[in-house]
């Protein structure tokens, strides 16, 4: 199999730091990495000038076995489903070409995760690589790669239908609480008021011994819940959550006992979107009291000291301490500096007052949102809590009434509701005790919400007014920021050009480097 090699030497630039790309192109058949060219130093004058090599793609000519084809393992199906469609997300956002750090700074993914779906999402979708000048990998996908995703991967298609189907089932759970309850005061009052009769006609007649049953017939059919479906149910909850219309009486009941969800639900994401973007917008260098706004204290007493809050902010995005001259600690993040973005950094007379307004899009701090009981208005919320009390009491009577009778058969419908009974006083006794359960956990984590989000707001309020050392230490972060915006002039090889060509652009930039040494 016939190949061709390309290796490219640099004279070295002046760096605060060197990025060593670590991508892995398994994925890609036919190309493999190589080790760097063996370099040697090159004596100029008095001076020994060391050549700087960047890591060689070899591309081969030929397509091997394990290239993928139709009906091939699909690598993006490995992903998580949140992963992939976070990655996806950004790759739009950013023009389809991007490093690795932009990805993980924009969908807030640590590196390794950001690594693995670009590999994926390139090697499924015809997506090809550009290595920079400085040995700097980016991932250019096409305009229409989601639909060459689509195309190849079964379980994309069938995303939609299984999140519909989904959909549906949570609807039907709500509306059958709902309905159990109308089902529930109907049976209860039911059987009561054939009991008496049935008394009353014991007495009237003077016989003992009858069965207790009225000629009711009970049917009772799942397919009847099917009356409450509404196939635009949630496209319809949307709407009225925008226009502030209240829900209707089935989905009250479920509100009122079970509540609406986690208000907070997917807000991690969130917060280490905003993390990644504060910190690529600052050119890659910030204080510790720049993530605090973002992370969890419990106060801000010691927080000046102790610094170990940021650990898991330098775990996702590969962060390293530096020291600055006046020896305060700041944190670099250097696969956060270099972008295929053009977006502007933060600059140093962005500090204090100011700070409020550059931050512009990005929050000033990371809040959480406190829960709710219900969203059912007072007026639904009575109307729930008076039937779930009628239904109520009229279990406990009914469970008084059928003690009386527990000597005698019953038959028919009165036999099918003390049959059923037990579940009637769980569902009595439980529509009213889990939202008392609710009630004293909600309250205790609205109490710990509020302090986490005035200890955030607190720190956020420092940056807006810091102090002469914390006005310093910024200015430092500021001054020590970097933002590479690597470029279509940049790029020495790309796997979407021939080798050839890119073989001899390689020879002709070596052979320039040489001229202007030998000048020197």
């Amino acid at each position: 199999m016939a190949s061709i090699s390309t290796c490219l030497t640099l004279l070295p630039k002046s760096r605060l730091f060197t990025t060593k790309p670590s991508v892995s192109l398994k994925f890609f058949p036919g190309i493999q990495t190589l080790t760097s060219c063996p370099t040697s130093p090159r004596k100029t004058g008095n001076f020994f000038r060391p050549r700087v090599s960047f890591p060689v793609v070899k591309a081969s000519l030929d397509v091997g076995s394990n290239s993928i084809r139709p009906g091939g393992a699909v690598e993006t199906d490995k992903l998580p489903s949140d992963v992939r469609k976070r990655t996806m997300e950004a790759v739009d956002a950013l023009g389809g070409r991007v490093t690795i750090g932009d990805v993980s700074s924009k969908a807030g993914l640590n590196l390794n995760q950001a690594q693995k779906a670009l590999q994926a999402l390139a090697s499924d979708t015809n997506g090809f690589l550009e290595v920079s000048d400085e040995g700097d990998v980016l991932y250019v996908f096409p305009k229409d790669y989601r639909a060459k995703l689509a195309a190849k991967s079964l379980r994309i298609r069938f995303e939609p239908w299984v999140d519909k189907a989904k959909a549906a089932l949570e609807y039907l759970v709500r509306v059958s609480f709902g309905t159990a309850l109308i089902a529930s005061i109907v049976l209860v009052y039911t059987t009561i008021i054939a009991l008496i009769t049935s008394r009353s006609d014991e007495d009237n007649r003077g016989r003992r011994g009858r069965s207790y049953d009225t000629g009711f017939t009970f049917y009772f059919s799942p397919t009847d819940l099917f009356w409450y479906w509404d196939p635009y149910y949630y496209r319809r909850r949307r709407l009225r959550t925008d226009d502030d219309e209240k829900m209707n009486f089935i989905e009250s009941v479920f509100s009122f006992v079970f509540g609406d969800g986690d208000p907070n639900q997917g807000i991690e994401e969130e917060r280490w979107k905003l993390i990644g973007q504060y910190i690529a917008s600052n050119g890659g260098v910030v204080a510790a009291e720049e993530l605090a706004p973002y992370l969890d204290l419990q106060t801000t007493n010691g927080a000046m000291s102790d610094e170990s809050y940021v650990l898991p902010v330098l775990l996702r995005f590969d962060g390293q301490p530096e020291i600055d001259e006046e020896g305060n600690i700041l944190y670099r993040f250097p696969s956060l500096q270099r972008t295929a973005s053009s977006q502007r950094s933060g600059r140093k007379e962005y500090v204090g007052r100011r700070w409020s307004d550059w931050v512009g899009g990005i929050e000033k701090f990371f809040r959480e949102k406190k829960w709710q009981f219900s969203k059912t208005s007072s007026s639904e919320t009575a109307m729930v809590f008076g039937l779930g009390g009628i239904n109520l009491f009229g279990v406990i009577i009914l469970g008084a009434m059928l003690k009386d009778t527990a000597a005698v058969t019953p038959s028919g419908f009165i036999k099918f509701v003390t049959d059923i009974f037990p579940l009637l006083q769980i569902y009595a006794g439980s529509f009213f005790a889990i939202p008392l359960l609710r009630w004293f956990i909600i309250r205790q984590r609205n109490t710990d919400i509020e302090k986490r989000n005035q200890v955030r707001e607190q720190f956020a309020r420092a940056l807006e007014l810091p102090d002469l050392s914390l006005r310093r230490k910024l200015l430092s972060a500021r001054d020590m920021a970097q933002k590479t915006v690597i470029g279509p002039d940049r790029i020495v090889y790309s796997t979407d050009r021939d080798l050839v060509e890119q073989d001899y652009e390689a020879r002709e930039w070596d052979r320039r480097f040489r001229e202007i040494e030998k000048s020197e």
